[in-house]
């Protein structure tokens, strides 16, 4: 009887092999189940302790329905088919579009396979990723890129969570809730801004944690906002790290109660690349932590290392923004709070004033710690451990510590604002158009009385002009259209700002 050959025996063992992998997989294998979890959703927050004692509370039962967006279908119109309390679950694929979410209580959701993401591209076509004016809104697991105006913007809505983004060259600004109340912004990583990465402006109540923000003008900017808490982020390679002040011209005038903990801010010496004659343009690079005229922001436990100019800057407005003219703005850092941070191989290659005003000292390195201009009652825990410049008046800190206050979010979620017809010119000011136009200084857009003087007595001129923009100078950027607003709203807001009054 003739043997068979080594080789046929091989393949005969290949194949059996084979067969009964597939027979095994087929009867035995995991069965495909979904296993995406229902994001949470947070009824309060104790979040932020540094000893890993972090609570968060439980997730409230879902009972909405949910929409799943898959590669080729559209998100704007899952969200138009969406009701408050659902969940809008987005597939991996990229998705070229504008998203507005104009309803309460709904969830967006990306879904990550195997290391792909769900990717919103503006493709440099396209200015605004996210747009919120819903209250109870969740954005969570994107990858956002190549927009020319915001990665993800809120416009007055409340009780925000917006987690676990990739936010990558959104133009302006990365993640911004504008006129908001009690939001958390966590676990995103942003680079490649223009101006601020994670931009808090005109809100109160928010947590900022978690987050990693490098490459951009500014990393973290709290602006015209209270109560806020920043703490255990990266922030590495920006022209500033983490920023806490005031802009003038705002219908906000102030920024006070701001804890900035537990963050490593290393090594923001990136060149300034924001629009010439905005306010962040004027940010040194090397700046590690700047606070202007802000009041009782609080510097704890942080690592503050390798930033060229300073590790702090600490300053007034006329100091800081010295063209700012809004006599509304109390303009002097007040009560200002350093307690015990690592600092070190700060100030190697100070710029600008601060260069000059060393050599008056006949050094040539930056401080740790630098304060100039106005401001009283603050204090420095330890003033002997740092090197610092103009702190001769800050006093003994009367804390060590904040380890009471885990978090600025509210105990239980905000109501929505309740908007007459009266006010919603006012709100859609403060909530839509207030991130770019202030009075007396640039922002992103003319300031406020030059939409006056170029509109003057009509109203419907802002109307059309915002539904329909043309980028009409070289010197500002293009306006994204405001198209999603309504005719309601849009007068509303135009005879608003004609009206208002510096």
């Amino acid at each position: 009887m003739k043997k068979k050959s080594p080789f046929i025996k091989i393949i005969t063992s290949i194949l059996l092999l084979g067969i009964g992998v597939f027979i095994g997989k087929s009867f035995f294998g995991p069965k495909n189940v979904e296993t995406v979890p229902i994001p949470s959703t947070i009824k309060y927050r104790n979040a932020g302790l540094s000893n890993d004692t972090t609570q968060v509370a439980s997730a409230q039962e879902f009972t909405g329905r949910i929409i799943e967006v898959k590669k080729g279908s559209s998100i704007q119109n899952a969200v138009k088919e969406a009701s408050p309390g659902d969940l809008i679950r987005v597939y991996p694929g990229t998705y070229s579009e504008n998203v507005y979410i104009d309803k309460d209580n709904i969830s967006m959701q990306g879904v990550v396979i195997n290391g792909e993401w769900p990717t919103l591209d503006g493709k440099k076509e396209i200015n605004d990723a996210f747009l919120y004016s819903g209250n109870g809104i969740l954005i969570e697991n994107f990858k956002i890129i190549n927009y020319k105006g915001n990665g993800i913007m809120g416009q007055a809505g409340n009780n925000f969570i917006i987690r676990n983004n990739w936010i990558i060259d959104t133009g302006v600004y990365g993640i911004f809730p504008q006129y908001g109340k009690n939001g958390l912004v966590e676990h995103n990583v942003l680079s490649k801004i223009a101006d601020a990465a994670i931009y808090i402006g005109m809100c109160d109540n928010v947590d900022v944690l978690h987050n990693e923000v490098f490459d951009n003008v500014a990393g973290i900017e709290i602006e015209n906002s209270r109560h806020c808490l920043v703490e255990n982020n990266y922030a590495h390679n920006n022209t500033g790290g983490l920023l806490a002040f005031v802009t003038p011209g705002l219908p906000i005038k102030t920024t006070f109660d701001v804890i900035l903990r537990n963050n490593f801010v290393v090594n923001n010496n990136h060149e300034n690349f924001g629009a010439p004659g905005s306010t962040v343009s004027g940010i040194p690079p090397g700046t590690g932590i700047l606070i202007m005229a802000a009041d009782d922001v609080i510097v704890e436990n942080n690592i503050i290392t390798g930033n060229n100019n300073t590790g702090i800057t600490i300053v007034d407005l006329a100091t800081g923004d010295p063209k700012a003219n809004d006599p509304n703005s109390e303009g002097n850092p007040d009560r200002v709070v350093i307690l015990d941070n690592i600092m070190f191989d700060n100030g190697n290659a100070p710029t600008g004033e601060l260069k000059a005003v060393m050599l008056t000292q006949m050094e040539t390195k930056g401080p740790d710690i630098f304060a100039y201009g106005g401001g009283t009652g603050s204090t420095i825990r330890d003033k002997n451990r740092y090197r610092t410049f103009g702190l001769d008046n800050y006093g003994m800190a009367q804390i060590t510590d904040t380890k009471d206050i885990p978090t600025m979010m509210t105990p239980s979620p905000v109501p929505p604002r309740s908007v007459s017809a009266e006010e919603l010119g006012e709100l859609t000011y403060y909530g839509v158009c207030a991130g770019c136009h202030a009075f007396g200084t640039r922002l992103i857009g003319p300031p406020t009385e030059i939409l006056q003087a170029i509109h003057q007595n009509n109203p419907q001129g802002i109307v059309d002009y915002i539904t329909a923009p043309k980028n009409l100078r070289e010197d500002y950027p293009e306006m994204p259209p405001q198209d999603y607003l309504s005719e309601e709203a849009k007068m509303a807001v135009a005879e608003y700002i004609l009206a208002l009054k510096h």
